[in-house]
């Protein structure tokens, strides 16, 4: 009968363990998930880390904190939402100092299982309104990297409920594997904002570079607008004023301001620093945005520029300023190496073409001096460039911005002379 009784026991005790360890998995399983579904956002992954630790210890609150220089900074809680008004939004910053911030310090799970016994410096304020919002049982969880403390979790229950050994140890485990997805995630968030910065001031010194190109293109239509201006009080101080040549003038007048305005709006597009956006759009009104940019640049270097453009292409999905950034440059680098040659024609071609599957081909072609074996191989590789005065990061970001619309840049030489280079985008 003993026997039986110690059976089942055992019995139910692996069942309730292989239950636990399927919690504990679904709970990383939702954390991965979230950090696969929010590459760009670290709260949506806050939230799931703490919603599955309150689930995973049927806790009643929760609290998310991470390390910075003032203390442990608030970044999600899960509890009554007038628990919330009364407790978390007044500690939003636990200093480094504190009762919590001690017990973290230890870097091993704390159990308080009755928050109203204890006493001394244990009693701190936060500890004080945790009692008085009516909390009764606490763990403190700290979040480690490299046994570096990086962050807490705080559970709490209602009732003097204490925890048990294999809560907290599962949840110990949940708490070290959830560290290493968060820190992992925040490491390569901060890659992509460096990528973004390098790409960013790219984009400035580009448009450094096309300063005077950019100052004429302002400057012809308001030297229209002027001539426009002038024409149309002449006409008005006619005898009689001559009311239809007016109207034509203030027509020219109006479309001369657009023509700037447009110039200036395409130039801070460029320039303005923005989080990376996805939308449908035309590379090919994206394109002849930026030979319009570059059309003085071009003419300064006595470079003929031929666009062939496919009708009917389908709308790409992506930043547009991205992969404006991206014909910036190859149109750019294709100028500048044709300055130098000196016999034959400086031609740029610049051209657009469906392919399949769905998705479009952009190339940029010069009859520049062409590429090397050397550079060739080495030709998208950060800080290589064959410039003098260059930096070697225009090509390397934009391999990076194609890549990360799912599409592939690369270069081929060109007979008798010259470089081609291509990037696909795949379509809406």
């Amino acid at each position: 009968m003993n026997e039986s009784i110690h059976g089942e026991r055992t019995a139910s005790e692996q069942q309730d363990r292989v239950t636990e360890l399927i919690e504990q998995q679904t709970a990383i399983s939702e954390v991965l998930r979230a950090i696969a579904n929010s590459p760009h956002d670290l709260q949506p992954i806050f939230d799931v880390i703490l919603d599955s630790a309150t689930r995973l210890c049927r806790a009643d609150a929760g609290s998310l904190r991470l390390s910075d220089e003032s203390g442990f900074r608030l970044v999600a809680v899960r509890a009554d939402p007038l628990w919330v008004s009364q407790l978390w939004s007044s500690f939003s910053v636990l200093e480094k100092g504190s009762f919590r911030s001690r017990l973290a310090a230890s870097r091993l799970p704390t159990h308080i299982p009755d928050l109203t016994v204890l006493e001394g410096d244990r009693r701190d304020d936060f500890l004080i309104a945790a009692v008085n919002a009516g909390f009764r049982t606490g763990l403190v969880v700290p979040l480690l990297k490299d046994n570096e403390i990086v962050g807490m979790i705080i559970l709490g229950r209602k009732q003097v409920q204490p925890f048990t050994d294999k809560q907290i140890s599962l949840f110990g485990d949940f708490a070290a594997q959830a560290t290493i997805a968060l820190e992992s995630t925040r490491r390569e968030r901060q890659y992509r904002e460096a990528q973004m910065a390098l790409a960013h001031a790219n984009r400035i010194t580009t448009i450094g570079q096309l300063t005077a190109s950019i100052t004429h293109e302002v400057n012809q239509p308001i030297t229209a607008t002027v001539t426009y201006a002038l024409a149309a009080r002449r006409w008005l101080s006619a005898e009689p004023p001559d009311f239809g040549e007016v109207s034509e003038a203030l027509a020219g007048i109006i479309t001369e301001g657009n023509r700037a305005s447009q110039v200036i709006g395409r130039t801070r597009a460029l320039i303005k620093k923005a989080p990376p956006r996805k939308d449908a759009f035309s590379i090919d009104n994206a394109i002849l945005e930026v030979v319009a940019l570059t059309r003085t640049e071009a003419a300064n270097n006595g470079v003929l520029v031929r666009t062939q453009l496919a009708e009917g292409l389908p709308p790409v999905q992506g930043d547009r300023v991205q992969l404006q950034q991206v014909m910036l440059n190859l149109i750019v680098n294709a100028i500048q190496s044709m300055s130098g040659v000196e016999d034959g024609n400086r031609e740029l071609h610049v051209s657009t073409v469906s392919i399949e599957p769905e998705g479009v081909c952009v190339a940029v072609r010069d009859t520049g001096p062409g590429l090397s074996p050397e550079s060739l191989s080495r030709l998208f590789e950060p800080f290589y460039t064959t410039k003098p005065e260059g930096m070697g990061l225009g090509l390397s970001i934009c391999r990076s911005i194609i890549e990360a619309h799912g599409g592939r840049l690369w270069a081929i030489p060109c007979e008798p002379q010259g470089a081609l280079f291509q990037f696909t985008i795949p379509a809406t």
